[in-house]
């Protein structure tokens, strides 16, 4: 409904105002990358710049959101699979999907790249 509230200018103006906010922090995110190049992720360059507490929470904000994005992916596939093969079990859509993703994440960044 707030596509049909705002109308499409409103839409549009909203999607102009997150993408500057978006290319803000990634220009900021790249200076404090320029800065300071570490193995870790932006977890690490808000636990220095901020506070220890912050970067711990943001580390596992981050792993929760994509633990709940991976299950949500195995159901989604689930649903797609069974729409084209009904009379086949849940469990091996799940299982095939979450082999796909493991070996994914297992390869090399070459192969991942590749992959994606």
């Amino acid at each position: 409904g707030a596509v049909h509230t705002a109308g499409p200018g409103g839409a549009l103006a909203a999607y102009i105002a997150i993408g500057i906010m978006v290319y803000f922090l990634m220009t900021s995110l790249a200076e404090m990358a320029a800065y300071m190049p570490v193995s870790g992720s932006f977890s690490t360059y808000a636990t220095k710049f901020v506070d220890p507490a912050l970067g711990f929470a943001l580390g596992w904000n981050y792993w929760y959101n994509w633990a709940i994005t991976i299950a949500a992916e195995l159901s989604a596939v689930t649903m797609i699979m069974k729409f084209w093969f009904p009379n086949s079990p849940s469990l091996l859509w799940s299982a095939l999907c979450l082999a796909i993703m493991f070996l994914l994440n297992y390869l090399s960044v070459k192969g991942f790249g590749e992959a994606e």
